[in-house]
């Protein structure tokens, strides 16, 4: 295991907390910079790995995940202080180079996983897309590196994301069970750590698959089950009345009725 010394090394690599804390004076998406006291506490809780202090391991992870926090909450590519921002670009599976500035405008998800069959890139937006899977992961949707397999400047490493799927996603139903995401990456960085180029590869068809299992909910169900109870509310006082009338009344039979036919709501009561 390679050992460097973080706390001698920029910013950008320490643990996010300290990131945040020194990195000031920045345009933050929704006005604020994020909080991950939550994220903190999941992570303790459920990572696989405990990476130890000036590992690359833990260099690599403060890395990436400096670039996150940079990726969803800075809208000024000029303060973002991961990258080398007139080279930056990034790739999934092969795929388009993106600049900065499309991760700006459309943010990680969109193009991470692109137009597939269960979702489609080109239909969301960065809100859009972001609300999605916020609402698939309303706990969190975790990340970290398990494995480093090679040193700067080019550096190929193992991850995984997770979270408990206990939202909906689109129309599909919530299975509340555990989705597990593994993937590598390879990064491309300065003397000084900062982001060449990432490109990552992983199965998105997987990940995919894993949301849409719950199968899709029918909306009209509900609807329908309220209309049915709310009709019942309404009509209970005429029934009741109805069966009162017939208590204390004679009962009369007509010579000739056809009730199957009777456009009189408490038609089918009289028989």
């Amino acid at each position: 295991m390679t050992q460097i010394n973080i706390e001698s090394l920029p910013l950008w690599v320490q643990n996010r907390d300290v990131v945040l804390k020194y990195n000031t004076n920045v345009t933050w998406r929704y006005g604020k910079q994020p909080d991950y006291t939550r994220s903190n506490e999941k992570l303790a809780q459920e990572s696989l790995c405990n990476h130890p202090a000036n590992s690359l391991e833990l260099l690599v992870q403060n890395l990436v995940r400096t670039f996150d926090i940079e990726a969803n909450f800075k809208t000024n590519p000029q303060e973002w202080i991961s990258v080398v921002q007139d080279q930056f670009r990034m790739s999934t599976n092969g795929g388009t180079s993106y600049k900065l500035e499309d991760l700006v405008q459309s943010g990680t998800y969109k193009l991470l996983i692109g137009n597939t069959s269960k979702y489609q890139a080109s239909e969301e937006d960065f809100e859009s897309s972001t609300n999605l899977f916020h609402t698939a992961f309303p706990d969190g949707f975790l990340w970290e590196v398990l494995e480093v397999y090679s040193a700067p400047p080019t550096i190929a490493f193992k991850w995984r994301h997770w979270g408990h799927f206990r939202g909906n996603y689109k129309d599909y139903a919530p299975t509340g069970q555990l989705i597990e995401v593994v993937g590598m990456s390879v990064v491309h960085v300065t003397d000084n750590c900062k982001i060449i180029s990432l490109e990552h590869y992983y199965d998105n068809g997987k990940f995919l698959d894993q949301l849409t299992s719950g199968g899709q909910i029918n909306v009209n169900s509900k609807p329908q089950l309220l209309i049915q109870e709310q009709s019942s509310s309404r009509s209970w006082p005429k029934n009741f009345f109805s069966f009162l009338k017939r208590l204390l009344l004679p009962k009369l039979k007509p010579a000739s009725a056809n009730l199957a036919g009777s456009r009189c709501p408490f038609a089918a009561l009289s028989k």
